[in-house]
């Protein structure tokens, strides 16, 4: 997934650049969109078309272009690398830079709350429930 993130970022960057393209460049680019499988290609233009990025970098824990926080699990997995996601609010793809990805191990424990409240009263057998008398 990896790789196709690269690639991504790669044509994102070229489309976006407005100074003139080389030829060398184009062949780059059209070898690198045929690394991408149809189907993300075909969203990633459709956002391109609308003259928005097609590809957004998650930093803090935020969707750089909407500004949408995303939840712990879709970070994790975001941070694992398996499959690609989309981010639910702009529904550009997100990846993850390697400034951003941290080791699981790295992460420091929760310590657990200092002491537990006492349960809650149950009611005693028997006992009457005040509530509920009627007169």
């Amino acid at each position: 997934m990896f790789k196709l993130m690269e690639h991504l970022l790669a044509i994102q960057n070229y489309q976006l650049n407005a100074r003139g393209h080389t030829p060398e460049a184009l062949a780059e680019m059209k070898q690198r969109r045929s690394e991408v499988p149809a189907p993300i290609l075909a969203h990633f233009d459709r956002m391109i078309a609308r003259g928005k990025k097609g590809l957004a970098a998650v930093r803090d824990g935020v969707c750089t272009e909407c500004h949408l926080r995303l939840t712990t699990g879709k970070l994790a997995d975001l941070a694992a690398a398996k499959d690609i996601w989309l981010c639910d609010n702009c529904g550009r793809y997100l990846y993850l830079p390697a400034a951003e990805k941290v080791d699981a191990n790295a992460i420091p424990k929760s310590k657990p709350l200092p002491g537990k409240r006492p349960a809650a009263k149950t009611a005693r057998p028997g006992a009457r429930n005040h509530s509920r008398m009627i007169s």
